[in-house]
């Protein structure tokens, strides 16, 4: 079955915008499962994921705002998670779903431990994708680097080849893979140069915050984490620079103690685009 593309109208402080959203499966399944990507990418990313689990799940994977075919924020200091728990809530309310399972990776996680952390939240079953309550400083300085740079490129085996040097944490892929992987991210400009799929003022937010503001971001986040009372499994990428095994054992130990999976060869984030990747979540969710 074929992916159906939708979107639905969200409200930030400064206005509507919409948030645009990939449906897969029986449109009548009370069983959802909703996916959300990382700080640069987009629903795509879950393709692979979504094409296995339909069986099983209404599979909604979304473009969180800014990304993708979702509209941009007219202040760019309100992408943040704050907001971007609000827009999942809003898409939430669309699902129409007593309870949903979720997977995030990185940034989608981070918007997961939001929701779920709420009193009253429909998440079941939580799958938190290489993101924990503590990052990696210099991982973060790592993103916030290349989240802003305005580049264009002339063809697009030169913009694929950057994608790839700057994805190069996400493990072994084959050709066919990277290809599908850089050209999710990847879109023509009226000039015909090919240019990045996201609003690059995503990095104001990265480039205003301070030491202070994150150590008590990251306050915030344990104690999400610390209310989080669904079944969790973390997945962590072995060679991970964004989350530290010592953070990853913590997460075994409070809130939810999640289950841990660490997959060998794989910095950050896994792309759950190869099989044995997706077994994983697949086996996770469905034998409980």
């Amino acid at each position: 079955m074929q992916p159906r593309r939708k979107q639905v109208q969200c409200l930030s402080p400064s206005g509507l915008h919409f948030m645009s959203y990939k449906e897969w499966g029986d449109e009548d399944n009370p069983r959802v499962l909703i996916c959300v990507h990382g700080v640069t990418r987009v629903a795509d990313d879950f393709d692979a994921v979504a094409m296995v689990m339909q069986d099983h799940y209404r599979v909604i994977c979304p473009d969180v705002v800014g990304r993708g075919f979702s509209g941009r924020l007219r202040n760019p200091m309100h992408y943040q998670l704050p907001q971007y728990v609000s827009d999942m809530v809003t898409l939430l309310a669309r699902a129409d779903a007593e309870t949903v399972d979720w997977l995030g990776t990185s940034m989608g996680g981070l918007i997961g431990m939001g929701i779920a952390s709420l009193a009253d939240n429909p998440v079941r079953q939580l799958i938190l994708n290489d993101v924990g309550p503590t990052l990696n400083v210099d991982a973060l300085a790592r993103i916030g680097d290349y989240i802003g740079e305005e580049l264009q490129f002339d063809s697009f085996e030169q913009a694929s080849a950057y994608i790839r040097t700057i994805s190069a944490s996400f493990g072994s892929h084959t050709e066919s893979q990277w290809d599908k992987l850089a050209r999710d991210v990847l879109r023509q400009n009226d000039q015909g140069k090919w240019v990045k799929h996201y609003d690059l003022a995503l990095a104001e937010a990265f480039r205003a915050t301070t030491p202070e503001m994150m150590v008590a971001g990251q306050n915030l986040l344990w104690a999400a984490y610390e209310s989080i009372k669904c079944r969790t499994l973390l997945v962590r990428g072995a060679d991970s620079d964004l989350l530290s095994a010592d953070t990853a054992h913590k997460m075994t130990q409070q809130g939810p103690h999640a289950q841990l999976v660490e997959i060998p060869a794989v910095g950050h984030a896994p792309t759950f685009v190869n099989d044995d990747q997706i077994k994983i979540l697949r086996d996770f969710l469905l034998n409980q």
